[in-house]
């Protein structure tokens, strides 16, 4: 089986390099070459790569074909592509429905959203798939843990979650910065930062199936430090901040 990447950033290298450290079997791997920067990284660092200049020799050459271009660029390009009937043609296009892919590829084949995030690399974290398909999720689940949906429009609300990947980091980074500037070392602030956030995420994770109020509860002593800390974040409405950004993403792609 070759797989093809039509786009070639962060999204792309990242699930090469999941598929690079997973079981999934595969002859070639074919990329495009426009961002070249990234697509000679990824060339040189994993086996079975082509670089292909044509996005339709990546195609005519693959059995499934992965669709890792922006909305914009997906409207421009996909309409002019000839896909066949037998691929399994997979999209990471954040707003373009599978009524809008189905009627661009003019073609009757196996076409399914999904949404990876950068952590695939490491093979962990969430992917959401629409429609529900074995062969995908068969797929995507020795990369993460993958997530069926049956209907496109709740879709949508795990795509405006991913849109505060940039917010959480930008919060671990001031964090750090704030213990620089108290004397720390940056590699000591920023290890012990990301570790501190990874064990907390990982309690939660073990934990996913109580309400996650609870952890927040039990997480706080009378008057202690984190009773204050979120006390005066939520007088300062940065919980509230959140969800209005939740919801002006979600507006967003539903336009």
């Amino acid at each position: 089986m070759n797989l093809g990447f039509i786009g070639c950033g962060k999204i792309t290298s990242s699930v090469i390099a999941g598929i690079s450290k997973s079981s999934i079997k595969y002859d070639k791997i074919y990329i495009s070459e426009k961002n070249k920067k990234i697509s000679k990284k990824i060339k040189k660092k994993y086996k079975k790569i082509l670089i292909e200049k044509n996005n339709q020799n990546i195609i005519d050459n693959c059995n499934w074909i992965f669709l890792a271009i922006t909305p914009r660029v997906g409207q421009k390009i996909i309409k002019d592509l000839k896909f066949k009937s037998n691929q399994t043609i997979i999209s990471f296009i954040s707003t373009i429905t599978i009524v809008e892919l189905k009627r661009m590829i003019k073609i009757k084949a196996n076409i399914v959203r999904a949404i990876p995030l950068p952590p695939i690399s490491l093979k962990k974290g969430p992917v959401p798939i629409y429609p529900p398909n074995k062969k995908v999720k068969a797929f995507f689940d020795k990369l993460g843990s993958t997530i069926e949906i049956k209907n496109e429009k709740l879709s949508i609300n795990f795509w405006s979650t991913s849109g505060m990947m940039a917010s959480y980091y930008e919060l671990l980074n001031v964090i750090s910065a704030w213990l620089v500037n108290k004397g720390i070392k940056r590699v000591h602030a920023q290890k012990y930062i990301t570790s501190l956030f990874l064990a907390l995420s990982e309690d939660a994770v073990v934990n996913a199936k109580k309400d996650l109020k609870h952890l927040v509860k039990e997480s706080q002593t009378p008057k202690g430090l984190n009773e204050q800390g979120l006390k005066e974040m939520k007088q300062k409405g940065v919980y509230k901040s959140i969800t209005n950004t939740l919801n002006s993403i979600h507006k967003r792609l539903n336009k």
